[in-house]
């Protein structure tokens, strides 16, 4: 008798992928060589990917061998991806697939046994566990299907680097328990009529995710002999058993299928991922930064801002701002803290924040602003004045008041008595000089008051007197102008020269450094006075120049001239001469 193989249908399959899964169907048909068949149903899954599986199958009691080319697959329902260190789980599952009840030369299909589908475990992540899922097979008998881990024999072990779905380890072989003449494992029996449609269970897969940037792929098994043409240990074995409907005879049927297009061909795409599961670094943590600031400062006076930041991070930098400028260089977290000491250059409100850089594991954080609201301190002044002793009606001379120290501008009021002598006289250095005629006799009680200006409090000088009288009718009017260094050294001798007009006058003249007078009166000769003097005290001076008169001759002062004593930078001291005059623009 000959006994002939025909293949009876062939399937198909397609292909989709979902927008946060990645699935990959094996629409399961046609596992088929020396007389099995195993077809798709009609309605395949709705999201796919498919590969061809070249088969390999042989009558155990006959000499014919059948090498054929079918479609099959694998659903994978994963994550897309994984944070490292996380426990995650994967499911793969093969697609439906049917028995057709007639067999080769007319004989009947009553079964197709020991049933064996091995998926690699993946690397990337850290094998858990691995389970069947309750109710996904489908007409299904024998031994309850259960998920094995198996080493390259197939027999289970505990560091093995294969999944087996099968029933008890059941195969037709690679594995303890191998037949391929009687039925054993996960049946599958034939129905009284017409194809009978099966399925293999799902199974659940529980791996911790490996470091980050990698990636977890599972695969069906492929490695080692797996990857050779009819090899016990293809990924998908089993035994199909057929009757002749006339003697009785059982023939059986042992399968090995393994992901290429025919059987001289390479391994194809079903030896590689059937998805991808991207293993990502944890989320930054969420960080929150506080600023501490003081509600006011003063202008140029250094004030701390600190800004704390939690949960503790693991480094990173804190950048303050004032505005949308940043203050200073990004300043290193201390454990929590970052200290910045900031002296303030303007008044006014400033809106302060502070921006935390982040570091890995942690989110970068910006404080609420805080206002800190800067103005100037107020020095306390000192006005002094100088006036003539005596003055004559009608005869204009220089009430001068310094400011110490010297302010940056603001006005000087001279009074006589509580009447304004005048406007309001600028401040020039430290020194404001109003020239002034008397208009009645008597004694004329003189103040100045310092107006203030920002950073420097307003002052008023004691009275000073100046007895006015009337000028005998034979005495001339003089003037007095002095002539002294504008700079000079602390202990460094300078000339002080003043020069009365007219020449012939007699007399002496009194010089003064503000109200206090330098030395003793120098008499005149040739219409000057010279005093060679040392100024001990750094500072603005206020120097001025009084005549005291002789007969025939008022007497008069100078205006005042300032001296700014100031230790040198470079040897020797410098600077010309001029009068209060140019310097006020007069």
């Amino acid at each position: 008798m000959t006994i002939r193989h025909r293949r009876i249908f062939d399937s198909g399959v397609s292909m989709s992928h979902a927008s946060t899964r990645a699935a990959a169907a094996l629409a399961a048909a046609a596992l088929t060589a020396g007389g099995l068949l195993l077809a798709a149903p009609a309605t395949a899954a709705p999201t796919t990917a498919s590969f061809n599986a070249a088969c390999w199958g042989k009558f155990k009691s006959l000499l014919d061998t059948t090498d054929k080319t079918i479609a099959t697959g694998v659903t994978v329902d994963a994550p897309a991806s994984v944070v490292t260190g996380s426990t995650f789980t994967y499911r793969l599952q093969p697609a439906p697939m049917s028995l057709p009840r007639n067999g080769e030369n007319l004989r009947i299909r009553s079964s197709v046994s020991r049933i064996k589908f091995d998926y690699e475990i993946p690397a990337g992540a850290q094998f858990v566990s691995a389970t069947v899922v309750p109710g996904t097979g489908v007409n299904l008998g024998g031994a309850a299907p259960t998920v094995t881990r198996v080493a390259e024999t197939g027999s289970p072990s505990a560091t093995g680097t294969i999944l087996r779905l099968s029933g008890n380890n059941e195969t037709v072989g690679n594995g303890p328990a191998t037949n391929d003449g009687a039925e054993g494992g996960i049946v599958v029996t034939s129905a009284d009529s017409g194809d009978t449609s099966y399925q293999l269970p799902a199974i659940e897969v529980t791996a911790v995710a490996g470091p980050a940037g990698g990636t977890v792929q599972p695969k069906v098994r492929t490695a080692g002999n797996a990857a050779n043409y009819k090899a016990d240990e293809n990924f998908y074995t089993s035994l199909v058993r057929e009757k002749d409907p006339v003697f009785s005879v059982s023939y059986w049927s042992a399968t090995r299928c393994s992901p290429r297009d025919n059987a001289g061909a390479a391994l194809n795409v079903g030896a590689g991922p059937l998805a991808t599961i991207n293993v990502t670094a944890p989320p930054n943590a969420t960080t929150s930064t506080a600023l501490a600031a003081p509600a006011t400062a003063n202008n140029g006076v250094a004030v701390d801002l600190t800004a704390t930041v939690s949960p503790a991070p693991a480094g990173g930098t804190v950048q303050f701002k004032d505005g949308d400028a940043n203050i200073g260089d990004p300043v290193a977290l201390t454990g929590t803290t970052a200290t910045l000491s900031h002296a303030f250059g303007t008044d006014g409100a400033h809106a302060v924040t502070a921006v935390y850089s982040g570091a890995p594991g942690f989110a970068g954080s910006t404080s609420e602003a805080r206002t800190v609201t800067v103005n100037t301190v107020d020095v306390a002044t000192t006005t002094t004045l100088t006036t003539p002793t005596h003055a004559k009606t009608g005869v204009a001379v220089s009430i001068a008041a310094t400011v110490s120290p010297a302010p940056a501008g603001g006005t000087v009021q001279f009074l006589d008595g509580g009447a304004p002598l005048g406007a309001p006289v600028a401040v020039s250095g430290s020194v404001a000089v109003l020239a002034h005629t008397f208009d009645t006799a008597g004694s004329h009680s003189i103040t100045a008051s310092f107006s203030g200006v920002r950073g420097f409090a307003s002052s008023t000088a004691s009275a000073r007197t100046v007895a006015v009288s009337v000028p005998a009718p034979n005495e001339a009017a003089t003037t007095t102008s002095l002539n002294a260094p504008a700079t000079a050294a602390p202990d460094q001798a300078t000339t002080l020269t003043a020069t009365v007009a007219p020449g012939q006058a007699g007399g002496t003249v009194q010089f003064f450094d503000g109200t206090t007078a330098i030395g003793g009166p120098v008499a005149l000769g040739g219409g000057t006075a010279t005093l060679s003097h040392a100024f001990t005290t750094v500072g603005a001076h206020g120097v001025t120049a009084v005549y005291s008169g002789a007969a025939g001759f008022l007497g008069s002062s100078s205006d005042a001239r300032v001296v700014n004593v100031s230790a040198p930078s470079t040897p020797g001291t410098g600077g010309g001469t001029g009068s209060l005059d140019s310097l006020f623009g007069r």
